[in-house]
């Protein structure tokens, strides 16, 4: 991995490379349509780095949503002992796969 960078989608961060297949936060897009990431943090192409002050200037990162889906059922569980109280709850995350097909940004020399 020589060129990759790390993005900032929703609230969270993600290390990304040119053909990774990442789950974001989910975006209301539909089909496989593209998706431009303008927030990057950090980025690294072959040996220079470039650090964003808070995001790297004139960087993108362009990636292609594959599917929309919801994750794994996470059991949320409330219990106290010695008094019978006890309540479970599910709950599924909505997101988004999208792959990786362009890292684009000028860094300086």
């Amino acid at each position: 991995m020589t060129n990759w960078a790390i993005i900032k989608s929703g609230s969270k961060q993600y290390k990304v490379a040119e053909g990774d297949k990442i789950a974001v936060e989910k975006l209301n897009v539909n089909g496989e349509k593209t998706v431009n990431f303008d927030e990057v943090l950090l980025l690294v192409k072959e040996d220079k780095v470039e650090v964003g002050k808070p995001l790297v200037e004139k960087a993108k990162v362009k990636a292609k949503v594959l599917e929309n889906f919801r994750e794994q059922k996470v059991k949320v569980v409330k219990f106290k002992s010695k008094s019978r109280y006890l309540r479970i709850q599910g709950h599924r995350q909505n997101k988004t796969r999208v792959q990786i097909e362009k890292i684009s940004a000028q860094i300086p020399k």
